[in-house]
């Protein structure tokens, strides 16, 4: 007996025993296994379904936020210029108000000064009066030290009084 050739009685029980593992397999062992597999495909298919619907949520997101943020950047630049316009807007009200009040500081001080110039006249004016008459005091009593010239003096003076009032 050789170890390469089979005896007829091995080769119908292997064959026997190979279709029955077969037969077990197929009818119990491979839908199982196949059920196994179809589930896995499906969970794996739905993992890459959720997977793509993340990523085309997440690229919706980023265009959203793009988009946010272009709309802030617009937004940010109508308040910096309404800031800017009110900034002017705000200087120049300030520089009139001052110029306003410099003109008014300006009159005032003007109207002082003519007041206070047109006092120092009228002191001037009563300061020539005073010494005027001061003056005219002393030259007159040096002309009228007699009493002749003081008659003389007084009687021109009535005249001029009558003749100033006709």
């Amino acid at each position: 007996m050789s170890l390469l050739t089979p005896e007829p009685g091995l080769v119908f029980w292997m064959s026997l025993s190979f279709g029955m593992v077969a037969f077990i397999l197929m009818k119990y062992g491979f839908p199982v296994i196949l059920q196994m597999v179809n589930k896995r495909k499906g969970y794996i298919d739905n993992a890459l379904l959720a997977a793509k619907q993340a990523h085309e949520e997440l690229d919706k997101v980023k265009e959203n936020s793009q988009t946010i943020l272009e709309q802030t950047r617009l937004e940010q630049a109508k308040i910096l210029e309404a800031a800017a316009q009110s900034r002017d807007r705000i200087l120049e009200e300030v520089k009139e108000r001052a110029r306003i009040e410099a003109d008014k500081i300006i009159t005032d001080a003007q109207k002082q000064i003519e007041i206070e110039k047109e006092s120092a006249v009228r002191a001037i004016r009563g300061e020539i009066a005073s010494l005027s008459v001061s003056v005219a005091e002393k030259i007159l009593r040096e002309k009228l030290n007699s009493e002749e010239e003081q008659s003389k003096m007084i009687n021109r003076l009535m005249d001029e009084v009558i003749i100033s009032k006709s």
